[in-house]
């Protein structure tokens, strides 16, 4: 009698537990997708290097999101303060011309201006990299990084990956 009980339990639990699962289904896309050609990058670039000083375009609206996408154009970036990202990682390609990249080191007297994000005039320890057409830069978060461009501009695309989603501005 036991044992009958026993083995009814058992298929009461096993149909409720498969009655009940509930199928597994992919996600769907939050937003749109988004596709810049070649030609279209150029443009953006070509209409940033046509104002003065440095600019940058958003390509992908952040808000809500963990992702930044962004074209920058410096004409000329000289002594800005190093920065070092709790809460992100940057990825710089490099469109067109050169810049120093200061990577690593330790920032010297560091001021949060924002949570989780430091500046400072200086930092010791780090390397100076030429950085030029082509090239693809990864910066963890953490590290100080400061860019110098004194030539005859520079851009590139610049991807935040944040730890978190970003508020609305």
């Amino acid at each position: 009698m036991k044992i009958k009980v026993l083995l009814v339990c058992l298929g009461v639990l096993a149909f409720n537990s498969f009655s009940g699962a509930q199928t597994r289904k992919p996600s769907v896309a939050s937003l749109p997708f988004v596709v810049k050609t070649q030609q279209q990058i150029d443009d953006i670039q070509k209409d940033l290097a046509k104002q003065s000083g440095n600019k940058a375009q958003d390509i992908v609206p952040q808000a809500g999101l963990q992702t930044r996408v962004a074209i920058f154009h410096d004409e000329k970036r000289v002594d800005d303060m190093v920065e070092l990202h709790d809460g992100s990682d940057d990825y710089y390609y490099v469109l067109d011309g050169t810049a120093i990249l200061m990577l690593g080191g330790t920032l010297d007297d560091p001021k949060e201006i924002s949570p989780g994000e430091w500046r400072s005039k200086t930092a010791t320890g780090g390397q100076k990299i030429t950085i030029k057409t082509g090239d693809l830069i990864f910066v963890p978060r953490g590290t100080p990084h400061q860019r110098t461009v004194t030539g005859k501009g520079f851009s590139m695309i610049l991807v935040k990956i944040f730890a978190e989603p970003q508020p609305a501005k």
